[in-house]
C-alpha cells in the first residue's frame, strides 16, 4: 500500500522523512529491517569493566552544565546508582543541560572506570519498563528512531491480518519457518533476542528463495532450446592461428577455449560464463572462439555496453585474426547512414562474419544470415531482454557470457547453477600489478611530486570524477571544473576531457589524442571503464573514490596495468567514515579481483557484481552470499523445484509475486 494511503494517517512531513530512506510503500517499511538490537542487561556496579556497554537506572545529584566547542557540544553532571556517585559525561545533547535535580533516569553508556559513564543515550522511563531488546534502524540526519519505529508500528497494526505467506505451505512446515506476519512482528518488535533469530531465518529464507526464482526464471527467458546442428571445426586451422600471436596462451586460456568449441560441436545449445580479472586475457578466448564459429560456417555477434569498448574489440580482433577472408565490422548508433545501411546489408547477406556492437546490435533492423554464436562482454551491463534480443536474430545460437568481475567457483556453480563456468586466473606473463594509495583528503597535493615525477618520465595520467558538471545536489568533483584547474596546474602538458555526454567524434578524437600521447592528462568519468588500452598511461588519480564499488575502482585500476610497467593509483576521499576507509583499504591491499568481488558482495550485495540488478532480481537485504551457503544450496534447489512445476496452485503466488517485483525493475541502458 502506498504512504499516503488514508489508514495510516501520515503526515506530508513523515513520509518525506521515510522517502529518504527510499521507502514509498508498506513493503518497502515493513522490509526496512533493523542493522543491530540494542539490549539492556542490568549488572551490579562491581561486575562493571572498562569499556562495556552499561545500562542503569540513577538519580541526578548536581546540576548538568555544558560545555560548547564550535560545533560540538559536552554535557556533565552526577547521578547516584547503588550508592555510587557517578560522573556522566554525555555528547551534543545540550538538552541534558534541563535535567531536575533528584530526578531519576535510565542511562545507557561505556564505562570508562574511576566511576564515569560516557553516556549513549537516557530517558526518564524506569529500567523495568525498558523493552529488553530495542531495534536500531539505519537512517539519515534529522530523521529519528522513533520515526521509523513508530511509522513501522502504525503499518504493521493496519495490516498485520493481510499480510500473505508467499513462502508455500509445504516449505513453512518443512523447515519449520515462521508464518511472514510473525517474523515481522518479532524482527520489529522483539521480545528477546531468540524472536530476532527465528525472524532471521524466516525472512532470509524467503529472500534466498526470491532470488533464486527470479534468476531460474531469467534462466528460462533466455529460452535456450534443447537441440542445435552440432558445429563443424577445423581445430587445426584455430591452433595454426593461435601460433600466429607473439605471445602464449596460458593454460586457463586454452583450458577455456577448448571448453567453448567442445560446447559449439556439442548438439545442445552453449550456455557458458567466461569470467576472469581484469587483463586475464578473455578477449582473446572470445576471439579465437569466434574464429572458430567462423569456420563452421556461422557468424557471430560480440555485444559491447559502450562504443569505446566496440571499437576496441575491433582493432583487438582484426589485430589477433589474420585469415585475409574473414570480415570483422562494427556497428553503433552514431555512424553515419550511409555506413550503417552498409554493414546492415552486408551482414543480412552473410558477407560478415563478426560483427561488433553496442546496444545497435539489438535494434529490428539488424538481420543476420547465419547467426551461430553471441558473445555478450560485461555481461552484468545488459539486461535478460536485450541478451535475448540478440540470441534471437539466430536460431539455437550457442551464447557466450563474459564478466570481468570474477567470483570463487563454487559461489558460480551455486547461483549459475544451469550454466557452465569457466574461469581464467592465470594472469599473463610479464603483467605487473598497479600500487594503490589511499589518501583521505579529496586533493592529490600531498603526492604532487610523484604524479609529476610519473609525468616526467614521459607517463600518461587518468584523472577520474564521478559527475561531468558541478551539482549542488551531488557533492562531488567534476570533469569540466577539474579539466580547467588541472590545465592550468600542469602547463604546457596537454590536459584532455573526455565524458558520455560528448558526441561519438569527441569522443574519438580525444582517445586517438591520448592513445598518441598528444594528451598527457585525461580528465574523464568512469567511461574509461573498458576500452581504453593506452600502455603509456601508467597514473590514475580517482577524486571522491567513496562513491564507488569495490570492483569498479578496480575496473578503473585496469586500466594502468596494460604494459610492463608498474601503474600508479591514488585514490582519493574525504569521507571519514571507519567503513570506507576499511573499504577501500581492500584495494590497498590486494589486486586479486576474486578477494575484490567477495568484500562487494560482502559489503554492496549482488546487484552490481552478478549483473542481477537490471534483470529484476532481488537484491540481498539479510543474506549473505558468503556466509549462508547452506540455506543457499537448500533454496536454489527450492526455487528450482517452483519454477519446474509453476503451475502448482501452492507456488503460484511466490512466482507472480516475484514476476510482479521484477516487471518494476528497470534494466541499465
Amino acid at each position: 500500500m502506498d504512504l499516503h494511503d488514508k489508514s495510516f494517517h501520515f503526515s506530508a512531513k513523515r513520509i518525506e522523512a521515510l522517502q529518504r530512506l527510499h521507502i514509498y510503500d508498506s513493503d518497502d517499511l515493513l522490509s526496512y529491517y533493523p542493522y543491530r538490537f540494542d539490549t539492556i542487561s542490568s549488572s551490579p556496579i562491581s561486575e562493571w569493566k572498562i569499556k562495556e556497554k552499561v545500562t542503569f537506572e540513577a538519580e541526578v545529584i548536581s546540576r548538568a552544565i555544558t560545555f560548547r566547542n564550535g560545533r560540538f557540544a559536552s554535557t556533565k553532571f552526577e547521578v547516584m546508582h547503588e550508592d555510587t556517585v557517578l560522573k556522566i559525561t554525555i555528547f551534543n545533547r545540550p538538552w541534558a543541560s534541563k535535567l531536575a535535580m533528584n530526578s531519576r533516569i535510565t542511562i545507557t553508556g561505556i564505562y570508562m572506570g574511576n566511576h564515569k559513564v560516557t553516556a549513549m543515550n537516557y530517558d526518564t522511563k524506569p529500567l523495568h519498563d525498558h523493552e529488553a531488546v530495542t531495534p536500531v534502524y539505519s537512517t539519515k540526519e534529522g530523521i529519528q528512531q522513533r520515526t521509523i519505529r513508530a511509522s513501522i508500528k502504525t503499518v504493521y497494526e493496519v495490516l498485520q491480518n493481510e499480510i500473505i505467506d508467499y513462502v508455500p505451505e509445504e516449505m513453512i512446515r518443512k523447515y519449520h519457518l515462521l508464518r511472514r506476519s510473525e517474523a515481522y512482528r518479532k524482527i520489529h518488535f522483539p521480545e528477546s533476542l531468540e524472536d530476532t533469530k527465528q525472524a532471521f531465518r524466516t525472512l532470509k529464507y524467503e529472500e534466498f528463495l526470491r532470488f533464486f526464482i527470479a534468476m531460474e526464471l531469467n534462466k528460462d527467458e533466455e529460452g535456450l532450446l534443447s537441440y542445435k546442428q552440432p558445429k563443424n571445426i577445423d581445430i587445426t586451422k584455430v591452433k595454426t592461428m593461435i601460433s600466429c600471436l607473439p605471445f602464449s596462451l596460458t593454460k586457463d586460456q586454452v583450458d577455456t577455449l577448448n571448453a567453448i568449441i567442445n560446447d559449439m560441436r556439442s548438439n545442445v545449445p552453449m550456455y557458458r560464463l567466461v569470467q576472469g580479472d581484469v587483463g586475464c586475457g578473455k578477449t582473446v578466448v572470445a576471439a579465437f572462439s569466434m574464429y572458430a564459429c567462423f569456420l563452421s560456417g556461422y557468424q557471430s555477434a560480440l555485444l559491447a555496453p559502450t562504443e569505446i569498448l566496440a571499437k576496441q574489440h575491433l582493432a583487438s580482433l582484426k589485430s589477433m585474426i589474420k585469415d585475409p577472408s574473414i570480415s570483422i565490422e562494427v556497428l553503433y548508433s552514431a555512424m553515419n547512414t550511409k555506413e550503417k545501411k552498409d554493414i546492415l546489408r552486408r551482414c543480412e547477406e552473410g558477407d560478415i562474419d563478426i560483427l561488433i556492437g553496442t546496444h545497435a546490435l539489438i535494434q529490428d533492423d539488424v538481420h543476420f544470415k547465419k547467426l551461430g554464436y553471441v558473445v555478450a562482454d560485461e555481461q552484468q551491463r545488459f539486461g535478460v531482454e536485450q541478451r535475448k534480443a540478440l540470441r534471437l536474430k539466430g536460431e539455437n545460437t550457442d551464447f557466450l557470457l563474459m564478466s570481468a568481475t570474477p567470483i570463487p567457483r563454487t559461489l558460480a556453480a551455486s547461483l549459475f547453477s544451469d550454466m557452465k563456468v569457466s574461469t581464467i586466473e592465470t594472469m599473463p606473463a610479464g603483467r605487473k600489478q598497479p600500487l594503490t594509495q589511499l589518501i583521505l583528503e579529496n586533493s592529490f597535493r600531498s603526492v604532487l611530486d610523484e604524479v609529476n615525477a610519473l609525468l616526467e618520465e614521459g607517463h600518461q595520467l587518468y584523472v577520474i570524477c564521478a559527475a561531468v558538471d558541478e551539482n549542488e545536489a551531488f557533492k562531488a568533483r567534476d570533469v569540466n571544473k577539474m579539466y580547467i584547474n588541472l590545465s592550468k596546474l600542469f602547463y604546457p602538458r596537454k590536459v584532455g576531457m573526455l565524458h558520455g555526454q560528448m558526441s561519438s567524434d569527441e569522443k574519438q578524437s580525444v582517445m586517438d589524442a591520448f592513445a598518441k600521447n598528444e594528451i598527457q592528462i585525461l580528465v574523464s568519468t568512469t567511461v574509461v571503464e573498458v576500452g581504453m588500452n593506452v600502455v603509456n598511461a601508467t597514473g590514475m588519480i580517482i577524486y571522491d573514490a567513496d562513491r564507488f564499488g569495490l570492483s569498479q575502482l578496480h575496473q578503473l585500476r585496469g586500466r594502468i596495468q596494460r604494459g610492463n610497467a608498474v601503474g600508479k593509483c591514488w585514490l582519493l576521499t574525504d569521507n571519514k567514515s571507519e567503513d570506507v576507509k576499511e573499504r577501500l583499504n581492500v584495494l590497498v591491499k590486494t589486486t586479486n579481483g576474486f578477494e575484490i568481488s567477495y568484500e562487494d558482495l560482502r559489503l554492496r550485495g549482488p546487484g552490481d557484481i552478478l549483473g542481477t540488478r537490471q534483470s529484476g532480481v532481488p537484491d540481498l537485504i539479510l543474506g549473505n552470499l558468503y556466509e549462508d551457503t547452506k540455506m543457499i544450496e537448500v533454496c536454489r534447489k527450492d526455487a528450482k523445484l517452483i519454477v519446474e512445476h509453476c503451475d502448482q496452485t501452492d507456488y503460484i503466488s511466490i512466482i507472480e509475486s516475484v514476476k510482479q517485483r521484477r516487471a518494476q525493475s528497470a534494466y541499465i541502458d
